[in-house]
């Protein structure tokens, strides 16, 4: 899949970094603050960078494995949230609305109708995924129809002037879903990345992790040896429509130049695909937070990033990422700090 995304200039970094180490405060005082604000300023080309409203695009879709009990709760649950997030009356709705973000929901595969609403995005592709322990999620057209998908959603945010974007999701069954995508990506074995989702108890979580499993050796023995498969046919086997479409919301991110913010595991598998698409991706990204899933912690190893927030989420929709917009946003402020030759300082 071809992209127009572009690199960080790497002489922006220095330069700014220049700049963070001559403001008025001992250097490396304001902790990771600071390297936030330099890749951000790198981002935006600019020593005095800004971040004003912000969205972050909520995708949707139900997943056939919750078919295999993977879940504490029915998929009904998926279109029921996906109506409450348009009502404005989710955790997300919440949490945008002191964040000065807009919240946006995607129906990349959400079963059954939805109604017509403003900040509802119609790309039902099929009506749910697979179940990936018996076949593949979707086909390999499919899997990249929902990425394009994910790309289209973005552009109304970017147009409507988001200066910072995140990705959520909305999927009963979707943390099993990344489990096995992330372990496919990744190299890992089932019980690395399998945590509890929803909350499972012990005997749905060994059932979860059984699962997992055979979706792992059955994706295997179609495609081989991981390590030489295309990323795209791995999120086709093994992934979900919501999942892909995150991916293309970040895609779509880095190729306007803005700064993108990852959120749960689901989220982070999707941006962990992105990054495999294109690794571009990468100096775009900031995550929001870490989640409880044991999986995040891996993802966020494997894409060398360092959560802004460490609250003990594992809800999803965004709010994680959501949330830690307040704190991107100070980390640029701080780079409009007089140096200390500017404030006519002793010290610097």
């Amino acid at each position: 899949m071809n992209t127009a995304i572009k690199p960080i200039d790497k002489n922006w970094l220095e330069r700014a970094l220049e700049r963070q180490n001559r403001l008025t405060k001992p250097p490396g005082s304001l902790g990771f603050l600071e390297e936030i604000g330099v890749q951000l300023a790198a981002i935006q080309k600019t020593f005095k960078p800004r971040l004003e409203r912000g969205a972050v695009i909520v995708c949707a879709a139900d997943h056939g494995v919750t078919a295999q009990g993977v879940s504490a709760y029915p998929p009904e649950v998926t279109p029921q949230m996906v109506m409450n997030f348009l009502a404005g009356g989710a955790a997300i709705n919440q949490i945008a609305r002191v964040c000065d973000a807009e919240v946006y929901v995607l129906d990349a595969g959400v079963r059954g109708g939805l109604p017509a609403h403003p900040r509802l995005i119609e790309a039902k592709l099929r009506q749910g995924s697979g179940n990936i322990a018996l076949r593949a999620a979707m086909t390999r057209s499919q899997a990249e129809k929902a990425i394009r998908a994910g790309m289209d959603a973005a552009r109304p945010a970017l147009e409507e002037g988001a200066t910072i974007l995140a990705a959520g999701d909305m999927g009963i069954g979707n943390t099993t879903a990344a489990a096995a995508l992330t372990a496919a990506l990744l190299g890992l074995d089932a019980e690395a990345v399998t945590g509890r989702g929803t909350g499972v108890d012990d005997v749905g979580y060994r059932r979860k992790l059984e699962v997992v499993r055979t979706s792992i050796h059955r994706a295997r023995t179609v495609l081989g040896d991981f390590t030489q498969a295309d990323p795209i046919d791995l999120l086709a086997q093994l992934g979900g429509l919501e999942i892909a479409a995150i991916a293309g919301v970040f895609l779509a991110g880095a190729e306007a130049g803005i700064p993108l913010v990852t959120d749960g595991f689901p989220v982070t598998a999707g941006a962990l695909l992105a990054c495999r698409i294109d690794p571009l991706v990468r100096d775009y990204l900031f995550a929001g937070h870490r989640s409880v899933e044991p999986g995040h912690s891996l993802q966020l190893e494997a894409l060398v990033l360092r959560p802004v927030l460490e609250l003990g989420l594992r809800l999803g929709e965004g709010t994680g990422a959501v949330l830690s917009f307040s704190v991107l946003r100070a980390a640029a402020a701080v780079l409009s700090m007089a140096t200390f030759e500017e404030a006519g300082v002793s010290g610097g």
